[in-house]
């Protein structure tokens, strides 16, 4: 082989690495940043964490201690909080639509203005919580919660305008 071939060849071989290596770099930045990162926060204990203001929309917390965390204004949609604790969490402002909250305890909760509409409730627990302005549209509840809710129910949602007692069809 003479030089100039091999001087080809060699230009055509660095050529390709480059367009190989710029690729590889493409393909990593452009990776969207709920693969990016790890929200799977199950069984953990993460008591007075801060989680204000983030989006951790599809994340799990199932069976996680969250006592005293704070979710405030936070977009939780879709989020599992299956079987978590979250009492005397801050839930001020959180999107928590279509999320699973399935035996989750939210006893001395602030869920004030939270948007829950549609999440799945059953067997949840909300005594003591603060729910002034907060909408539970077609949220699925237990019988003991709901008058529980009841109780505690007022105040009207600035998102989607409706009253947290009519949410809740309560009488």
């Amino acid at each position: 082989m003479s030089r100039q071939q091999f001087s080809k060849r060699l230009s055509a071989f660095v050529c390709l690495m480059a367009i190989a290596l710029f690729s590889i770099v493409a393909i990593a930045v452009n990776v969207p940043p709920a693969y990016a990162r790890d929200l799977t926060f199950n069984k953990q204990a993460l008591v007075n964490e801060d989680f204000s203001n983030q989006d951790l929309t599809k994340a799990s917390f199932t069976k996680a201690n969250l006592r005293g965390s704070d979710f405030s204004h936070s977009d939780l949609r879709g989020v599992s909080l299956f079987g978590a604790s979250l009492v005397y969490a801050n839930l001020e402002g959180a999107d928590l639509r279509n999320a699973t909250l399935d035996t989750a305890r939210f006893n001395r909760a602030n869920l004030t203005n939270a948007l829950l509409e549609g999440a799945y409730a059953f067997n949840a627990t909300f005594d003591g919580a603060t729910i002034d302005g907060a909408d539970f549209t077609d949220v699925l509840l237990r019988e003991d919660a709901h008058a529980v809710l009841c109780d505690l129910a007022t105040g009207t949602n600035p998102v989607t305008g409706r009253n947290t007692r009519d949410t809740l069809y309560c009488d």
